[in-house]
């Protein structure tokens, strides 16, 4: 029996932790379980220990991690064996600026590394969003791929598009799974062909199962008429820009972004889910002139409907977008798990040089 104690910083509602304690290898006793985690909104915080640990929820810590002692007030919540943190990507993202490590939230993974340093973990994950790569000129990526060999890990980065991995929605995230330098083992990034014939449509995971109508977090959302007639005129796959529209309805800025009241395409995989933006980044529905409810972007993210969001509707639908999807982080923790067992899995090339 093998079972890691995970730690969690930047824990998000839960996506990560959900994916992490549902791995499993079939006729193998190995597993994850969740050990403690800290993030800095109480939202998040409660919709966490009430989903994952609800027996246990002295041991997620609300707090600024710049404000917490790690090894106290972590440490002090038990040993680990793994370690997860999606650090912030604000000054990653493209949409932004692209700060990096100048930016205020850039230089937050850090807290990640320190975490490694203390408490040596066996392995860890990281994750973060595509623009990584490209902040600050390249340079912002490579320290933290330096740091984290620095820590005593060998690093593997990957691009993972979660839509080849059986997720409805078009999600890519760089995650970072690193393995002590001390163990004898050799992560490899999962194959896509498993998924292959996967039915990831975005109208199979929302109408599939239908939602019942009292469903938590299933609110619709109040339109006006402006923005119900917009939709009207806007076909499946189609957005603001794309559209037909007529005048009174078009959208005068200069910057044409594709999300704008980009209504879902049915027969393909939901655009990714997105935690911010005003009026028109929603994600609508490919039939009826709506934005989706938080239930169904949840369902686009994998949540099972059973996992309660706690907070404002607002609060809500910034939790989901972001979140790791359940089922793509259960493929990559699998992964991890078979590595530690000797299981030989299909595995490709990373897509990422370190």
């Amino acid at each position: 029996m093998s079972r890691f104690r995970l730690g969690e910083l930047f824990c998000g509602p839960g996506g990560i932790a959900y994916g992490a304690t549902t791995a499993q290898i079939e006729n193998f006793d190995f597993g994850i379980v969740h050990q403690w985690a800290t993030d800095y909104d109480k939202d998040t915080c409660d919709t966490y220990s009430n989903n994952i640990c609800p027996m246990n929820q002295n041991s997620i810590v609300h707090g600024d991690i710049r404000m917490l002692d790690i090894e106290k007030d972590l440490g002090g919540k038990g040993d680990i064996d793994a370690l997860a943190f999606g650090f912030p990507c604000n000054d990653y993202s493209a949409v932004g600026e692209q700060k990096g490590l100048k930016g205020d939230y850039g230089p937050l993974y850090s807290y990640g590394i320190k975490a490694l340093k203390i408490f040596k973990p066996t392995w860890f994950l990281a994750e973060n969003v595509e623009g990584l790569q490209s902040a600050n000129d390249g340079k912002a990526f490579a320290q933290i791929l330096k740091d984290m060999k620095d820590a005593g890990y060998t690093v593997t980065p990957h691009l993972y598009k979660f839509e080849q991995y059986g997720v409805p929605q078009a999600r890519h995230r760089i995650i970072i799974v690193g393995i002590r330098n001390t163990e004898n083992v050799y992560y490899r990034v999962p194959s896509t062909l498993p998924f292959a014939k996967a039915d990831i449509t975005c109208r199979t995971a929302i109408e599939r199962n239908p939602i019942p109508s009292n469903a938590p977090n299933n609110e619709l959302t109040k339109h006006t008429r402006t923005v119900i007639r917009r939709l009207e005129h806007i076909r499946p796959g189609e957005n603001a820009f794309t559209a037909n529209l007529p005048l009174d309805l078009q959208i005068k800025t200069a910057t044409k972004i594709s999300q704008i009241y980009k209504r879902l395409d049915p027969n393909k995989p939901a655009y990714t889910v997105t935690g911010s933006g005003g009026g028109g980044t929603h994600i609508y529905h490919w039939r009826e002139a709506r934005a989706l409810t938080n239930r169904e972007r949840a369902r686009l993210q994998t949540f099972p409907d059973t996992y309660v969001f706690c907070g404002s509707k607002e609060s809500v639908r910034r939790q989901i977008g972001m979140a790791v999807p359940c089922d793509g982080a259960r493929v990559i923790f699998e992964a991890i798990l078979k590595t530690f067992a000797g299981i030989p899995y299909e595995y490709v090339k990373p897509n990422i040089n370190e």
